[in-house]
């Protein structure tokens, strides 16, 4: 009976001037002996890898596309070398595969296939910022992306901070960077003054900031976040 291969899922680093410090030594020799991997966006998974001392030809390694616009039916070759004994990779952008970031679709197709999963250990933000909020990390919810729309995400910020409050749960969620502030004003204006609000920018990085405050306390002293990668966390106040 033939031996199926594993499927690693393979953390990046969160962004440039991360250090790789950040991954275990114990990634990086996984990484360097696969010849196959499931990435986002082939540029970026190359840059990584070179970075972290991958010094196969890149003529020799079979990279499958995997983001947003990959169709469903398109990835079923990608588990085909599994299948056959052979190992390979799933590599995140950044931070961790399959936690607001694609994979899941592969992660289950392999659990049918009978395909060993191998999660590695590496930064997340959502983990990290919960990490140092002083929020609780006993109860949270993750709600990836907020509406774009004004009114819609001003309901959608009103119905979590009703939840926080509740449940005395954490509320996490993440924003396209450019939108940084618009999201942070709307927080500022539709929740409670009371309501905690950490803001954790360029985790890992060395321009890494995280506060937590009141929504009164953000309002006298409101920070400039650019594009900078960010998670928003709320919680019920003190």
């Amino acid at each position: 009976m033939l031996l199926k291969g594993k499927l690693y899922l393979i953390p990046s680093l969160l962004g440039p001037g991360d250090s790789i410090r950040s991954l275990p030594e114990f990634n990086m020799q996984i990484i360097l002996r696969l010849n196959e991997f499931i990435v986002e966006e082939e540029r970026t998974a190359r840059r990584f890898m070179r970075s972290i001392g991958y010094t196969r030809s890149f003529d020799e390694v079979r990279l499958h596309v995997l983001n947003e616009h990959t169709k469903t039916d398109d990835t079923s070759p990608y588990l085909k070398s599994a299948r056959e004994g052979l190992d390979i990779g799933l590599l995140s952008e950044a931070g961790v595969p399959c936690i607001a970031d694609p994979g899941a679709t592969i992660v289950r197709q392999a659990h049918l296939a009978g395909i060993t999963v191998v999660p590695l250990v590496g930064p997340s933000s959502l983990l990290l910022a919960l990490m140092a909020s002083g929020m609780n990390g006993q109860h949270f919810t993750f709600h990836g992306y907020l509406p774009a729309k004004t009114d819609e995400r001003a309901r959608k910020l009103k119905m979590i901070e009703k939840d926080a409050c509740s449940q005395h749960a954490t509320q996490l969620f993440i924003e396209t960077p450019y939108r940084n502030m618009s999201m942070l004003e709307s927080i500022l204006q539709h929740c409670q003054p009371s309501t905690l609000l950490c803001i954790a920018c360029d985790l890992t990085l060395e321009t890494e900031f995280i506060a937590t405050r009141t929504v009164a306390e953000w309002k006298k002293n409101l920070p400039v976040l650019g594009k900078r990668p960010a998670v928003f966390l709320l919680a019920e106040g003190y």
